[in-house]
């Protein structure tokens, strides 16, 4: 066995678990099944010990890390998500564990906490080994291209390529001056001269034209020569920078081969499974960054190695909301599907979970309404929880209904709601309507209006939100504020009414992005205030308050402007 897995099996001895007091469980069931994690809520013995987490994360001073909670902490501000674990120790003892997503200033090794499932911080590691090669590298790249040879050279390309075009650009529009010239003259002399003297003219403006175009040539040679020259040296600068590149990724790509193998994951079989044999069968082919580094698969690794019964899991965001991700202090939030999905499937294999809340079907016992029909479409006022087309594991829809209802008629979803959201939904009976609605929603011409429930005071009374959205690869169906390449997205926004807790809003989505008026209201660059009862962006309640009120649009047949409202019911 090497040193380094020697020590990170040493560092698993089973001092991290934090008993209950016997007064502060008294009267809590044990949860029946371990906690579906990636929609749940939190059992009442993890809210103790998140409750229990908290305090020691508000009143510790050992830590050194700027959650961003504090305006004289060093450092840039980056918040946690930490985890709490239930566990039942060999004696039947009930306690839990705690743990941390990713590293905490620059450590994994921290008192209360469970250690990462390999540490790759060990010291004389392997990992540290090649980071330093790999970073040895990066400063014979960076000592390259800000070195002042390789700098001068480029300016000097840059330089002559400019001199070049611009000398040879003059040079062309004389040549083009001096051909209009033998032009004019040819015309001139054409029927005033003698055959011979006519021929002796022409032969002259021919080597006239012979000498321009050598002295092009000759003007394009020099040139030539010049940037070649200059270009020969920084393809000798290239040649090298492009060795030191290729070298990194060849190194970083064994480097973290190298790494995923080292994690390696126990189920209650004691089965273990490296990264690499868990993400092989995935869409993904290989772990992505940082798998296996989130707090949830520390703490059954930890609690498999000791001898721990896990009961149940919830996971709180714990300092300031990164700026892409919506993330709110002491907010509790499932685990992640991309990176965490695979690795908790091996690991929680045999132990018997919650049913799986996304499996039911909410929206089984609500109606649709049908606001207005004719021959051409239909408008529905759709109920919460209903989906709006067939799902992977929920077959029930509005489009599905539609189907049943209508003989022989094939229902042309012209746009969606969100299952969470109530709403007017339209819906054509003929290709040609839903082509010529669906034109106008994609023109952007359809005249839409949304109203929410914020679940907090909002002190300003309109504006307009505009923030790029992107879907969250690692964590679907979630969406990300993305700067870089997120899609253009932009809200109006106007206050119906307010009061101590919560306030009632207008939205105009002036574009149609996924989750767009959830993000936006969620968001700190946004209205800071998630809509109540939204599961992904907030915290749950017994329905997301968010009701498509208005529509209007150009009638596809009869070309009149028709507008619909339905208010919303809460």
């Amino acid at each position: 066995m090497d040193n380094t897995k020697t020590k990170h099996l040493v560092h698993n001895a089973p001092n991290n678990i934090t008993y209950f007091s016997d007064s502060s469980i008294k009267g809590i069931e044990l949860p029946a099944c371990f906690t579906f994690p990636f929609y749940y809520e939190p059992h009442p013995l993890t809210k103790i010990a998140a409750a229990e987490l908290q305090h020691y994360l508000e009143t510790q001073t050992d830590l050194q890390h700027n959650f961003g909670l504090a305006e004289d902490q060093q450092g840039p501000a980056i918040g946690k998500m930490f985890g709490v674990l239930v566990v039942k120790d060999k004696q039947g003892k009930l306690g839990y564990l705690s743990a941390f997503s990713g590293k905490l200033a620059g450590s994994n090794d921290h008192p209360k906490f469970v250690p990462p499932v390999f540490d790759m911080l060990i010291e004389n590691s392997f990992f540290l080994k090649g980071q330093e090669i790999i970073n040895s590298i990066n400063l014979q790249i960076k000592k390259i291209e800000s070195g002042d040879d390789y700098k001068k050279l480029i300016q000097e390309f840059e330089r002559s390529n400019a001199l070049s075009i611009r000398e040879i650009a003059d040079f062309k529009k004389q040549l083009k001056s001096n051909k209009a010239e033998r032009k004019k003259l040819r015309e001139e002399q054409k029927g005033g001269l003698s055959e011979d003297g006519y021929h002796d003219i022409e032969a002259d403006l021919i080597k006239q034209s012979l000498r321009d175009k050598h002295l092009l040539n000759v003007l394009l040679n020099k040139w030539g020569e010049v940037l070649k020259e200059i270009n020969t040296g920084i393809e000798q600068f290239d040649a090298e920078l492009e060795a030191l590149k290729n070298e990194r990724r060849e190194r970083s790509a064994a480097l973290q081969k190298q790494l995923f193998e080292q994690y390696e994951f126990l189920n209650k079989n004691g089965v273990r499974k490296s990264l690499q044999s868990i993400f092989s069968d995935t869409v993904f082919g290989k772990p992505p960054s940082a798998a296996g580094e989130c707090a949830t698969p520390k703490l059954l690794q930890y609690a498999f190695l000791n001898g721990y019964k896990p009961l149940a899991m919830a996971e709180f965001w714990w300092g300031a909301s990164p700026k892409s991700e919506i993330r709110k202090h002491k907010q509790y939030y499932p685990a992640c599907t991309g990176k965490c999905k695979p690795i908790l499937k091996h690991m929680l294999e045999g132990i018997a979970l919650d049913e799986n809340p996304l499996l039911k079907n909410p929206g089984e016992s609500r109606k649709i309404t049908i606001v207005y029909e004719d021959d051409a479409f239909v408008i529905i006022n759709k109920p919460v929880e209903l989906r709006s087309v067939p799902g992977v594991n929920i077959n029930d829809s509005v489009y599905t209904r539609l189907k049943l209802l209508w003989a022989g008629i094939e229902p042309l979803i012209v746009h969606r709601l969100d299952m969470a959201t109530s709403g007017l939904l339209v819906v054509a009976k003929t290709k040609d309507a839903h082509k010529i609605i669906q034109r106008q929603f994609l023109k952007r011409t359809v005249k839409k209006r949304y109203t929410a429930l914020l679940s907090k005071a909002i002190t300003a009374s309109e504006g307009d939100i505009v923030l790029p959205l992107r879907g969250d690869l690692l964590n679907r169906p979630r969406q990300l504020v993305c700067f870089e390449s997120g899609k253009k997205s932009v809200t109006r926004w106007k206050v119906i009414t307010t009061n101590a807790t919560t306030t009632k809003v207008h939205f105009w989505p002036l574009t149609g992005r996924t989750h767009q008026l959830r993000v936006h209201s969620a968001h700190q660059q946004g209205l800071n205030a998630p809509i109540v009862g939204d599961d992904l962006y907030g915290t749950n309640a017994e329905r997301l308050y968010l009701h498509a009120a208005y529509l209007e649009f150009v009638h596809p047949v009869t070309k009149e402007k028709i507008s619909f409202e339905v208010a919303e019911d809460f």
